[in-house]
């Protein structure tokens, strides 16, 4: 007899990023496993989030709490109504020698939340692990959304539905400088770290950036461009801080990175 190693290829690597989508909308991605042994194979394919362990595996403190910011659960947020956010199909089969499967991967959030995620697991002959693959997505109620700056929130969320504090009460007697963008009617607050290194020469900016983007989705059709700008501009340059745009326009599906830059003003102390 001849012992043959079971071998796969697989389209995606390590994360599939499903990106925004408007909450309580559906959005689709498809990838490809080959086979690539002599044998037909038989798979399964499973998601942490309907591991019959999970709910043993969440008796336990979130990492932001026990060690650091670093977020490292592989199942976050999950819909409300008791769904799954993320579903596969197929979930089993065989798949023959030199022949390729395509895989559907489903995520329809139903609320806002930026930590959609889950783990699928690729599994041959309900025993070897031949690939995993991090699912990752975004909803929003709004269709624009932005990238960039310091999390004010932490990824492991209650099922409560539950109004957010404030990020002006959360960072009371830090020394910030409110940066809030406007997005037609909806105002989200952003904390953006910019670290100043002093040298003898001209003086460098510090420097980070922002993406501002348009989700595109039916529902918001008939809108051709979204429009964004920047509040609080006057206090913003007078304390050395520039915005590379401060007022523009986004066509949906596309995403615009912005420069914010600072240079501390004449009269501004180390401490």
């Amino acid at each position: 007899g001849h012992g043959v190693m079971p071998s796969t290829v697989c389209s995606v690597e390590e994360v599939l990023d499903m990106g925004y989508v408007i909450a309580r909308e559906k959005v689709t991605s498809t990838f490809k496993i080959q086979n690539t042994s002599t044998l037909t194979l038989q798979y399964s394919v499973q998601l942490d989030s309907l591991s019959p362990t999970r709910d043993k595996d969440q008796q336990r403190l979130p990492s932001f709490i026990t060690s650091s910011l670093q977020r490292t659960e592989f199942v976050g947020t999950q819909n409300y109504n008791g769904l799954s956010v993320f579903s596969i199909f197929p979930t089993e089969g065989e798949i023959v020698a030199g022949k390729s499967q395509d895989f559907i991967v489903t995520f329809s959030p139903d609320h806002e939340s930026l930590y959609y995620s889950d783990r699928l697991k690729f599994v041959l002959f309900g025993k070897k692990i031949a690939h995993v693959i991090h699912l990752k997505g975004a909803a929003r109620d709004h269709p624009m959304f932005v990238e960039g700056g310091i999390p004010l929130d932490v990824p492991i969320e209650s099922l409560a539905v539950t109004l957010p504090t404030s990020s002006q009460k959360a960072l009371k007697g830090g020394n910030v400088l409110p940066l809030t963008l406007y997005y037609k009617t909806v105002m989200k607050s952003i904390l953006l770290m910019l670290d100043y290194i002093e040298g003898e020469s001209t003086p460098v900016p510090a420097v980070t950036e922002l993406k501002v983007g348009a989700i595109q989705t039916a529902q918001f059709a008939s809108k051709k461009n979204m429009e964004f700008s920047f509040d609080s501009l006057p206090l913003l340059q007078q304390k050395g801080f520039t915005i590379e745009s401060v007022k523009g326009t986004i066509e949906p599906g596309q995403v615009k990175c912005i420069s914010v830059s600072w240079v501390p003003p004449a009269d501004f102390r180390v401490s």
